[in-house]
């Protein structure tokens, strides 16, 4: 069975939001990052960085958010059957964790880079329900998550962005977003 690795607030959170809309069986195993589990020798087997969240799926081995997405995606989903589509959710991962989570929560970049950013997903948001257009997927679970952070984290004003809003709400009242992240507000 697949093993994922977390804190008590962590990015762990996400790739569970996924597992769970994947209906993939897992076993959660609760590090204390207090005590220092995540340092410990066993533990760094695993992801010699010493972060969480990570994963053991037989013997693969992997850590960082973005690339266990990608992971689950190719190997339990069904959105991703070619290069091209690979590609595109690759792309979407990699936005969340590279350009919207440190322009949103990077306290010197947030008044500037928050409207660079909500504008053109309010726009997509505007048109169609998920960022691929009409099926929710895993580049929702990384963009969604980033921003469904931002009530849970920040006192931000998001009025401006309507659509957004209205999308992450909508994420929100998913039973598996209300297992993993939705637990955390």
């Amino acid at each position: 069975m697949l093993k994922l690795y977390g804190g008590a607030r962590s990015r762990a959170s996400i790739v569970q939001w996924y597992l769970e809309e994947l209906a993939v069986p897992y076993e959660f195993v609760l590090l204390d990052m207090q005590a220092g589990e995540h340092r410990q020798t066993d533990f760094l087997a695993i992801n010699p960085m010493g972060k969480v969240p990570a994963i053991v799926d037989g013997d693969v081995r992997l850590w960082e958010s973005g690339a266990i997405l990608l992971y689950l995606a190719e190997k339990y989903g069904k959105e991703i059957s070619s290069l091209e589509e690979r590609a595109i959710a690759a792309q979407w991962v990699l936005f969340a964790n590279a350009t919207l989570g440190p322009g949103i929560f990077v306290e010197a970049s947030r008044d500037r880079e928050t409207p660079r950013l909500l504008i053109p997903l309010n726009e997509i948001f505007s048109r169609q329900p998920f960022l691929l257009g009409d099926s929710f997927g895993v580049a929702d679970v990384a963009v969604g998550s980033m921003l469904c952070y931002i009530p849970i984290m920040l006192k931000l004003d998001l009025s401006d962005y309507p659509d957004v809003l209205n999308y992450m709400k909508r994420l929100s009242e998913r039973p598996a977003f209300q297992k993993s992240i939705g637990n955390r507000s």
